[in-house]
């Protein structure tokens, strides 16, 4: 059974009120990877009444926010599995044209900043019921963050949009907590000694904590006069965030109020992991798309399996550590098996899992030999920029979960969908096994760049071990009789790279090697990463070394050319190698695009930053 997303459903489970109300801007699908379904399922098995409202419309007489009533205990709001910025638009700033996360695929269900939007509309119509905010979009807006879309730092998500809570990264832990506290009423003293979460607090809150235990970050306004001092936070929170047992909370003032965000919780243990993977799960969309369209989110993944949280890489641009962890949290092989066998249930199954992975397809199990020492590190990567000597890079655990998912009898092939971390290869026939047993012909790599002075910004490893990679590769296929491509991933205009570093890349990738690039991006600087950082300061904030940046739409169009072996026209928009940055003013009526009454999107292929605004019809 589905968890409820209308007053009938609800009805028909003999319900007078629910405890919960979660609020997505996903389409509901009942599955382990999509953060409403497990937020809804670990309340559940709690025994609360949860009910799920899947992308509420927000721009008709906001029905779908009052259909349910008010709960028992909190709203819970998220955006959804990406960022509603990133859904929306394209690198370019153009306005995308498909949502996956919708049945038919269709753009336009979900607003611009969509956890301010439903949490604005949700306190002004139940103004005293309490709203928790989670997801990413809410966990990399927690604190002053780069906003790339309107080219401007803003405040907490919490200041803009009202919330009462903020729960930021994998919040099944502190959401059962966070209910637990709630169920006489909002409890702030109780729900304020909570790890991993973030609220508004007063001065009078503030100068009571423990200064030792407590860290004061630049306030959001001097962030605003001072890139530097914007720089500084980040590498404070990065840091802390990074940290196995984090113990400071962290202190920013807006305005007259503060953003407290008290530290993380440890990774869950494998048996808490392993319950969240077990529940109930329909493993569907939820009925009401039926004849809809598909949904290419759910399709992309309904075959696949999950086996582990987490990413030491700490790539520059990548928000996977900073919302999930640098500590890896792997599953047990019996739960993994037994989806295994759920998925090979399901009636549309052919034989084929698309993916046996995670945010990087091999750190299953792994981690510090000795955990003291993992106790005291401060490192954001435990791969950059060289391993740490401390890493037990194992892949035999991995290689034995592999083999026993090949002797599941109604398992044909076991792909390995997810990207490669080919500099944490040991001495095992790791990547023998897996072009061998596990690529569907295509393996997935992401060298992002090959010159060194750009990858040390990415926190990537050198080129040369790509072009390793690559030769093994090609050799494992001669010998057997494999007609298999290697697909490298590339990103242009990252902070520190010049059209002299694009002019290099495509030498020495589409004319040295060969390639036929397929999968290149521009780069889209998110919230809360150090690119994101460097790209509005123009500076790396750790070393404060000076960073050339690509700013303008021309510079990233010209970078991205190189790609395709084209010449870019024109006359170079900047020098090669500038120290420099030159700052782009948004104009004077530009408004960010969050409530659609004041500043609606642009249309397709129209930038946000220059359109004022035009009505949309959902």
């Amino acid at each position: 059974m589905f968890l409820p997303t209308t007053i009938k459903e609800v009805r028909a489970r003999g319900w007078e009120q629910l405890d919960v109300i979660l609020f997505s801007g996903d389409a509901y699908i009942d599955h382990p990877a999509f953060g409403a379904a497990v937020i809804g399922r670990l309340l559940e098995a709690e025994g609360y009444r949860v009910a799920i409202v899947p992308q509420p419309n927000w721009r008709d007489d906001l029905r779908d926010f009052t259909k349910l009533g008010a709960p028992r205990l909190f709203f819970g709001v998220s955006a959804g599995s990406m960022d509603s910025m990133v859904n929306h638009y394209t690198a370019n700033l153009r306005l995308r044209s498909n949502d996956a996360y919708t049945p038919g695929g269709k753009a336009g269900f979900r607003p611009d900043y969509a956890v301010k939007v439903y949490t604005q509309i949700l306190k002004r119509l139940f103004p005293h019921v309490p709203v928790v905010i989670g997801g990413i979009e809410a966990s990399l807006r927690r604190l002053t963050h780069y906003d790339y879309w309107n080219d401007t730092l803003k405040p907490s998500v919490l200041a803009e949009s009202g919330a009462d809570l903020l729960i930021y990264g994998m919040g099944e832990r502190v959401v059962q907590q966070v209910a637990k506290a709630m169920r006489n009423g909002y409890n702030a003293k109780l729900l304020r000694k909570l790890r991993q979460v973030a609220f508004i607090a007063d001065d009078g809150y503030v100068e009571r904590l423990d200064p030792a235990e407590t860290i004061r970050l630049h306030a959001y306004e001097e962030c605003v006069r001072d890139k530097r001092a914007f720089g500084e936070n980040f590498t404070i929170i990065e840091t802390q965030s990074n940290l196995m047992e984090p113990t400071a909370t962290l202190i920013e003032a807006v305005g007259d109020r503060y953003v407290v965000v008290t530290p993380s919780n440890t990774t869950l243990s494998t048996d808490e992991l392993d319950h969240s993977f077990d529940l109930p799960y329909q493993r569907a969309p939820h009925p009401r798309y039926n004849g809809k369209g598909d949904i290419p989110a759910w399709e992309m993944i309904k075959h696949s399996v999950n086996i582990h949280r987490g990413c030491f890489g700490g790539c520059s641009f990548c928000t996977i550590s900073a919302h999930q962890g640098k500590f890896i949290n792997s599953r047990s092989e019996r739960s993994i098996l037994a989806e295994v066998e759920r998925v090979t249930r399901m009636p549309d199954f052919k034989g084929y899992l698309s993916d046996v992975g995670a945010p990087s397809a091999n750190m299953y199990r792994m981690g510090g030999r000795d955990r003291e020492l993992c106790r005291k590190c401060r490192r954001p990567s435990c791969l950059h920029p060289k391993m740490c000597p401390n890493l037990d890079n194992d892949h035999r655990p991995l290689l034995a979960l592999y083999e026993k998912i090949r002797a599941v009898k109604s398992v044909k092939k076991a792909f390995v969908g997810s990207g490669i971390r080919y500099d944490l290869f040991d001495e095992s026939p790791y990547l023998d096994t897996v072009v061998k047993y596990h690529t569907s012909g295509r393996l997935k790599v992401a060298p992002e760049h090959t010159e060194d002075a750009v990858l040390k910004l990415m926190r990537k490893p050198p080129f040369a071990l790509f072009e390793q990679l690559n030769a093994n590769f090609q050799r494992i296929c001669r010998r057997e009789g494999l007609p298999y491509q290697l697909i490298p991933y590339f990103i242009s205009s990252h902070p520190g790279c010049t059209e002299r570093d694009m002019r290099s890349l495509s030498e020495k990738v589409l004319g040295k090697l060969h390639f036929n690039l397929e999968q290149v991006q521009d780069l889209t600087p998110t919230p809360m990463t150090l690119s994101s950082v460097m790209f509005y300061t123009g500076e790396n904030p750790y070393t404060h070394e000076k960073v050339y940046v690509a700013r303008s739409q021309e510079e990233k169009r010209r970078q991205k050319s190189y790609f395709f072996n084209e010449k870019p026209t024109g006359n170079p928009t900047v020098p090669e190698r500038r120290t420099t940055v030159r700052q782009e003013r948004a104009p004077k009526n530009h408004r960010p695009n969050g409530d659609r009454t004041s500043a609606p999107r642009p249309r397709k292929g129209e930038n946000p930053r220059a359109i004022p605004g035009i009505k949309r019809k959902r």
